[in-house]
Parts: structure tokens; sequence; C-alpha cells
């Protein structure tokens, strides 16, 4: 019988319909996608071996679950897709405020009804996007909010006692009944209001207002929340913490190729609507390194995380210098160029917290010295390790180039130059193109500029070169050439 057929208790009867609870639903559904292996969680990437196994044990377990972990780890998304393990749709007694499942009605009103009515009960059905709700904890939450309070205007309204438990405003939670409720960042959580969800939790019963209510409400709590703020802002009070079936701990990529793919992921639109920037795969990997190497840094605060946002932004802004220049130039396409880093500064400024180090290096600086680390880490990949000193029967694959600036100047790539005079200074240094075609001969033509300059960046970190930023570009002289010459 389709349920557009079913419109009454009775006919849910029929159907063969049965009660069964929101943990038995989730668990019940896991199983089926677990035996056609089937992906249950779209979009989450290097979770396969640890996070996820972790999250789907617990449903199957019918566990309230605490998902523990810095920023930007995909904890409030895990909480999302759980959704997706839902049924498409429940039946619930119509005008029921808080879904009641018409088999066991917990509301007074829907008691009422289906004692009045019987098999003639109304049926609703609702869809499972409707079955989730999220709370973000703060300060100013109250036990009202989440739970309920006595309103006195329904009271009035309806010529009622405040004795009558009829004027009863339900709070998030008892709404949320068969439902999936998430409440964020829990520490921030004051512990008055973690104490009041010690009986929703064990019991699966509210008490509102000094009201002997029994209900045993059927929610899948999933709670979020970030190691820092237990020593900053709050605590999960331990009683809670003890109610909370599993914890399970979430972490940031471990590797290059998995924070790659949640970027590209995350990107997708920006690239999409940028498809005339070409933006060589080196690049890409150098997005990435900025976070690991911001996750290490003695200036950024560690306990606080680096979140995977920052590559997101990141790559964003380095599509969005890109295409201002080309606007700018008059150039229907170009390719992303190293220097175009300098214009990812603000977003990397707006996701670290410094240390205090790191403040008094000052911002700019340190996400100026991430960008410069990045390069460096990158640069062994691909070309010899520059060494600091060497024997004289050692063979220095960078000697020429840096011969190459003993003899000029300065060496200058600005921010305006068009593509076709960014290629022509490049190419005036003729050992960078035998360098670059020596050990790395298989990269395409678009993606030689962007190594050139890759070499020059690692020789600065290196101190063979010497780097200034002009303001409106960058320029590269040899480090003692400018003594000796008095310029």
């Amino acid at each position: 019988m389709k349920i557009e057929n079913i419109k009454t208790f009775g006919d849910l009867k029929k159907a063969g319909f049965e009660y069964k609870t929101i943990k038995e639903e989730l668990r019940r559904n896991l199983l089926q996608k677990l035996l056609k292996k089937e992906t249950v969680f779209e979009g989450i990437h290097g979770y396969d071996y640890s996070v996820i196994p972790e999250l789907e044990r617990a449903i199957l377990s019918k566990h309230n679950i605490n998902l523990l972990g810095l920023r930007g780890q995909a904890k409030t998304r895990l909480a999302r897709q759980m959704v997706s393990l839902l049924d498409e749709y429940i039946p619930v007694v119509a005008e029921s405020e808080i879904n009641d499942d018409p088999f066991r009605p917990i509301s007074r009103f829907a008691k009422e009804i289906v004692e009045e009515k019987g098999d003639k009960t109304p049926i609703e059905w609702l869809h499972r996007d409707e079955r989730f709700s999220e709370k973000l904890a703060t300060p100013d939450v109250t036990v009202a909010d989440i739970i309920g309070d006595v309103d006195p205007i329904k009271a009035a309204n309806l010529k009622l006692t405040y004795a009558d438990d009829r004027v009863i405003h339900f709070g998030m939670i008892p709404r949320a009944n068969r439902s999936i409720f998430v409440i964020n960042e829990l520490p921030d959580l004051q512990p008055r209001i973690q104490v009041a969800l010690f009986n929703i939790l064990q019991e699966g019963d509210v008490q509102i207002r000094g009201f002997k209510l029994r209900m045993p409400l059927d929610v899948q709590f999933v709670f979020t929340a970030n190691p820092e703020d237990y020593t900053n802002r709050g605590s999960i009070v331990t009683p809670l913490k003890d109610r909370i079936g599993s914890q399970i701990l979430t972490h940031y990529p471990d590797d290059i190729k998995t924070a790659r793919t949640i970027t590209e992921q995350e990107t997708a639109e920006a690239s999409a609507t940028k498809e005339k920037i070409y933006v060589p795969e080196l690049a890409k990997d150098i997005v990435e390194q900025i976070s690991f190497e911001a996750r290490n840094s003695e200036f950024i605060d560690a306990k606080s995380g680096v979140s995977a946002r920052l590559s997101i932004t990141a790559f964003e802004n380095l599509l969005s210098t890109a295409e201002r220049r080309a606007l700018q130039n008059g150039e229907d396409k170009t390719s992303v160029r190293l220097s175009d880093f300098m214009g990812i500064i603000p977003a990397i400024t707006g996701k670290v917290e410094l240390v205090y180090e790191g403040e008094q290096e000052g911002a700019s600086e340190v996400a100026e010295q991430l960008i410069n680390s990045a390069v460096k880490s990158q640069f062994e990949n691909y070309f010899p390790k520059i060494e600091k000193l060497h024997k004289e029967s050692d063979v220095d694959p960078y000697a020429n180039v840096v011969a190459w600036f003993f003899e000029e100047s300065g060496f200058e790539l600005l921010d305006t130059l068009s593509d076709t005079e960014y290629k022509r200074q490049l190419n005036k240094i003729e050992p960078l193109e035998q360098l670059v075609k020596k050990h790395v001969p298989d990269i395409s033509a678009k993606d030689k500029l962007f190594y050139k300059e890759f070499v020059l960046w690692a020789l600065s970190e290196y101190k063979k070169l010497s780097k200034h930023n002009l303001g409106d570009g960058l320029q590269f002289r040899d480090v003692y050439g400018g003594y000796i010459s008095g310029l």
C-alpha cells in the first residue's frame, strides 16, 4: 500500500507497519547498507579506517554519540549525514507537536486522540529531512529553550490554570522526538543546562516546571565538542559524559592527497566559475602543504587546530588572485603563478590562532613564513636537496642559476605582468630552463613557468638568493652581489 493511501491508524495497521525506535531504525538501515557494501557517509575523506568504522559501530550499538575533535574536522557534516540512515517517511499522529508515533503516543494530545478515535486517528507522514534538529551551544541557552516551560499566553488563551499540563510549551528536544538532535560545541553549554540532559539521556523522559510528566522521548543524540573547550571555555560535566555511549575522536587528513581531495570537493563550484584559470598540480600540493606547516608551526597554537577551511579559502583566494590579474591585463585566460600565493595571506591569517611568539612576529609575517615553508617542503619532492656547504669535489646543480644572478643587478616578477611578459622574464634565466628540463622532464609546457619560479623561491629559502617583497611584486637577487657592486 502506498503511503499516500494510508491516512488513518487503521490503514497503518493493515499495511503491516510496526513500532520501532529511531536507534533501531538507524541500526537496521545501516546494516542493509553495509550488506550491500554501499557508501554510508558520502564526501567524507580520510576517515575510512578510523572515524567512520567507529561511528558505524556506535550506531549499531544504539549509542548516543560525542564527536570530539579540533575545528574543521567534519564533525557536524558527519552528524548531518546520519539523516540518510533514516526511513524516508514515518507515520505521526496528525497535528502532534512532538511527532507522536500512533502505536506509542506519549503526549497528552496524542493519547487523547488515539483513545477517542482509535483506528480512525488521522495520520501524517514525516520526511527524514524534517527529522534533524541542530542547536549551537551558547552561554545564553536556557532549560526552557531545549526542554520546555509553562506558557502563560497559552494558559490565558485556553483559560487553563498552571496546574494543567496543557499549558506546557515544549522545547527543542521534545519537538525533536523520533529525530536526530545535534548539540554543537557541547562544552559551551552551561553546567546547569548539561545537568538538565541527564534524565533525557538515561531514562528518556523530561521534567518541566515540576509537572510529573513521563514522556519517554525517542531521540538520537549527537554531540560535537572541541578538546580546547575543556580548558578554555568550559567542560562536559562528568555524569553527562558517562551517559554518552560512544566518544569518537576525529582528526585532520594524514596526507596531502587526502587533503587535496577534500579541497577539490569543497571548491568545485569556485573552480567551475573560473574554468579559464589553469592551476598546476604542484600549486594544489603547496596549498595543502601550508595547512600541514601551520599545524607544526611554533607560532600557532596547536591546541586550537588548523581547520580544513584554511586550504579551501586559500585555494579560492589563489584562483581570484589569478583572475584579477587576468582581468587587469585584458586576458581571457591565465595560469596560477607562485607569486599569486601572496594573495592568499588574508585567507591564512583569519584561520590560525597565534601564540605569544606568533603575535610578536605578526599574523601576515607568520602567514608568509608558512607559504615559504610549504615551498621548501615540497621542493625536495622534485629537485635535488639544496646544501648550504659543498665539498670541492661535489657538483652544485644550482651553481649556474646562482651565478646568473651574481652577474645581474636584479630580477623582478611584478604582479601586473601579462602572461607574455611573465614568460619572457623567466625565460631570460637560461640555467633555470636547463635545471627544470633535467630534473622534471615530464611536466607540461603549462607547468614549466611555475616550476621555474618554484626553484627561485626555494633558492631564496635556502639563502642561495635573496627575495624581497616590493609591494607590487617580488625581486630576486644574488645574496652577495649587491654588497660587492655597492648596490
